[in-house]
């Protein structure tokens, strides 16, 4: 399995231009300075069977690892959810991306470089644009919504897995195509955290949006989840150009 290290320079702007001080005041001040960006993020990258020999574009499929996959060892990237399938043989009919995050951080501060990649991904390979699909567990779980979230015109569905984000926003994503699964014994991210973000969006008036919970499951609800392949079905039957 090869993998792939992007180093990209981002760069935006804002504007400095200070008054005279004047104590006792309040003054209004603006400030413009340029940052630079650093995106160093290691991935895998899965094509399917008939890729190379095929001039169609392919669905793809962005999965984003838990909380104990972290580092620089990119082999740790294969030991959960459709990376591990594909190590184990299974094939797929979309591109299937799984990046790293880097140690000490996590996905929902990552958005901007999982953002970068997505562009650098597009860019290089034949990616059907109206068929992008996130899913995640756990700390990939909470990546998934955060990314959907800041892109919400972006993605076909979304399906994260045990994850938990903030419910007070979700209303921008109640167009999007939603599948959550949680255990019901979870004693790391609670089910109310899914149940509230599912309830969230039928508030907002979500027409495709749905709860899977596991009445057994802990922690771990994305073996079940992932060796679905009700999943991927439902995943690839969403397009941007059906909304």
């Amino acid at each position: 399995m090869k993998y792939f290290l992007i180093i990209i320079i981002i760069t935006f702007f804002m504007t400095e231009s200070f008054s005279q001080d004047k104590s006792g005041r309040q003054e209004k001040y603006k400030l413009e300075k340029e940052i630079k960006l650093k995106v160093e993020l290691q991935y895998l990258i899965y094509l399917p069977p008939d890729y190379k020999t095929s001039e169609k574009n392919y669905p793809l499929v962005l999965f984003l690892h838990g909380a104990g996959e972290r580092g620089t060892d990119i082999e740790l990237v294969k030991r959960n959810g459709p990376p591990k399938l594909v190590e184990e043989g299974e094939e797929f009919p979309f591109i299937l991306v799984s990046p790293q995050c880097p140690e000490g951080t996590r996905w929902n501060y990552q958005t901007q470089s999982l953002i970068t990649l997505l562009d650098e991904i597009e860019s290089k390979f034949r990616v059907d644009k109206n068929r992008i699909y996130v899913t995640g567990l756990s700390m990939g779980g909470q990546g998934t919504w955060t990314l959907a979230l800041s892109q919400p015109n972006r993605f076909a569905a979304i399906a994260p897995v045990c994850g938990w984000t903030d419910s007070w926003e979700v209303c921008k994503i109640s167009h999007l195509p939603v599948w959550v699964f949680h255990g019901a014994k979870d004693n790391v991210v609670p089910v109310s955290e899914s149940e509230e973000m599912v309830n969230a969006l039928k508030e907002c008036g979500a027409s495709e949006v749905k709860l899977t919970i596991y009445p057994e499951a802990n922690h771990d609800a994305w073996t079940e989840t992932y060796n679905n392949e009700e999943l991927y079905n439902w995943l690839l039957s969403h397009s941007l150009q059906n909304k």
